[in-house]
C-alpha cells in the first residue's frame, strides 16, 4: 500500500510540473508573438523553445522556477535572428529581441492592448 501511495504522489508531482511547464511555454509564445507584431518583424517557426530551467525565489517568497525561452524572428524574411526571454513564474523578467518591441497584452473582450 505505501508503494502505491508514493507512486501516486510522484505521478501527481510529475503531472503538475508538466502542466506548469506547458503554461509557461504558452505564455512565452504569447509574449514572443506580441513582441514581433509590435516591432513589425516576422516571427519564425511560430514557437518558442525552452533552453533553461532553474530554481528561484518568486516575488511572493515561495520557491519556483525561472524558465528561459528562445524564439527566432526576421526583419526581411532572409536573415534569422534569435530572441530570448526569461519568465519567473508567469512574470516576464528579461527580454532580448526585436529592438523596437514593446511587450503588450490584449485586454479580454476588447481590441485594446496594455503594456506589460
Amino acid at each position: 500500500m505505501p508503494t502505491l501511495l508514493l507512486l501516486m504522489i510522484f505521478g501527481a508531482l510529475a503531472y503538475a510540473f508538466w502542466d506548469f511547464s506547458r503554461a509557461a511555454a504558452e505564455r512565452a509564445t504569447e509574449l514572443g508573438r506580441n513582441a514581433c507584431q509590435a516591432a513589425d518583424v516576422q516571427w519564425l517557426d511560430q514557437s518558442v523553445h525552452a533552453t533553461g530551467l532553474r530554481l528561484c525565489r518568486l516575488p511572493n517568497g515561495w520557491l519556483g522556477f525561472e524558465r528561459t525561452f528562445r524564439f527566432d524572428y526576421s526583419h526581411d524574411g532572409i536573415e534569422r535572428h534569435s530572441g530570448r526571454m526569461v519568465l519567473r513564474g508567469r512574470e516576464l523578467v528579461a527580454f532580448v529581441g526585436p529592438a523596437s518591441a514593446r511587450i503588450s497584452t490584449l485586454r479580454q473582450g476588447t481590441e485594446e492592448a496594455e503594456d506589460v
